[in-house]
């Protein structure tokens, strides 16, 4: 008879995405159902960081649980909170969009969770990729999809949690 004690649990992976800014037509739904195949495969979830323009879009991603917020593109709605923070692998990890010019943009931000203790905060609205960190949390901001501005590449971002530790990969796309 064989066990194993105390075996390391499998790791978390979280896809994440930000201002995407697409209209919500056939191929644009297309273009994401096959981004979260080569991409987000196998991912417990999809973050996305606000700037969906066009909600309905997010039905590309099931049957993958989708958590977003709201950017300043985007509609008020109830399903899309301006800020929330989601609970996985015993972690924290804020959401938000983001306002104002990329410089800055962190320490705009930061106060919106100064009650909740977090591991992760993940960003949008600037459609520059960051992955760093600052202390023990993880600042994450995958890029835009759609638009990269001053980025040399679109891109998306991965996080993994494995043995109560996340870490982010941001992923360029291929032009």
């Amino acid at each position: 008879m064989s066990e194993v004690a105390n075996a390391p649990s499998a790791p978390i992976r979280i896809g994440v995405i930000a201002d995407t800014h697409l209209a919500g037509r056939p191929e644009d739904h297309r273009f994401l159902a096959g981004l979260a195949a080569r991409h987000f495969l196998g991912a417990a979830m999809i973050l996305h960081a606000g700037d969906i323009v066009a909600p309905g879009l997010l039905s590309a991603f099931l049957p993958t649980p989708v958590y977003a917020v709201r950017g300043n593109m985007d509609p008020a709605s109830g399903e899309t909170p301006p800020k929330r923070v989601i609970h996985v692998g015993g972690l924290r990890i804020g959401l938000i969009h983001g306002w104002g010019a990329p410089a800055g943009i962190v320490e705009r931000i930061l106060p919106e969770f100064a009650a909740t203790p977090l591991d992760c905060l993940v960003f949008g609205h600037t459609h520059m990729p960051c992955c760093q960190r600052l202390g023990d949390l993880l600042l994450f901001n995958p890029g835009s999809v759609t638009d990269r501005r001053r980025m040399a590449y679109e891109s998306v971002g991965l996080l993994e949690i494995e043995n109560g530790r996340i870490h982010g990969r941001i992923i360029p796309l291929d032009t």
